[in-house]
């Protein structure tokens, strides 16, 4: 992991920033709701839909700029699981919150939203977070930012989104798509139990007409 450093002006800045400009997103979510709705997408999902793709976005860009902003240093590679995190054990308190609130965050809002947006359960939402980190992390060892591409890091950032998804469990899982998936998918078991209740009985009465018969 990348030891801490005090809060700079950047951090400053683009904190500051993100905060301004949730009004943005805000219109930009209604402005995607509206023309969804203009398409004929029923109001709830309108906005369901729109507000889950500004806030996975919105909610993630500030944190990965944060992170891919060069510091002073050689950087490093750590794939040894865990190793940073007991290292992290014996640290001063400040650093061990910073470094897990910091990287906990990082997907903690796209885990909250995707599974708004998308079918998706929890396990699909760490092994995306967790694909999303290591593409972070590879970045910041590519391009030299002087930070340490750590596999802890790509474990923290997995276990935020999984987090984020778990807060929003509730909303996601009484979505309008899912809501009619499930009655479309019970009602397609319904209709095959028709069906072979028809044959079975179709078959019964051949059954006995050949009995008669006989």
């Amino acid at each position: 992991m990348t030891p801490p450093l005090s809060i700079n002006a950047l951090e400053t800045t683009t904190v500051l920033a993100s905060i301004a400009l949730v009004p943005l997103g805000l219109l930009t979510a209604w402005l995607l709701a509206s023309v969804r709705t203009g398409r004929g997408v029923p109001r709830r999902s309108a906005w369901r839909y729109s507000v889950a793709e500004v806030g996975a976005v919105a909610g993630t860009l500030p944190w990965l700029f944060l992170v891919l902003t060069p510091r002073g240093g050689d950087g490093g590679l750590q794939l040894v699981p865990f190793a940073d995190l007991l290292e992290l054990a014996g640290a001063d308190p400040r650093t061990i919150v910073e470094q897990l609130v910091g990287n906990l965050l990082l997907c903690f809002l796209a885990g909250v939203f995707v599974p708004l947006r998308f079918r998706v359960g929890l396990l699909a939402v760490f092994l995306g977070g967790a694909a999303g980190a290591a593409l972070v992390e590879a970045a910041q060892f590519a391009f030299g930012t002087g930070r340490v591409a750590s596999i802890d890091d790509v474990l923290l950032n997995a276990l935020g989104a999984l987090l984020g998804a778990l807060a929003s469990r509730r909303w996601w899982r009484s979505s309008p798509a899912r809501s009619v998936a499930e009655a479309d998918s019970g009602a397609a078991v319904l209709r095959s139990a028709g069906r072979d209740w028809r044959v079975t009985s179709f078959e019964v009465s051949r059954g006995t007409d050949r009995a008669a018969r006989c």
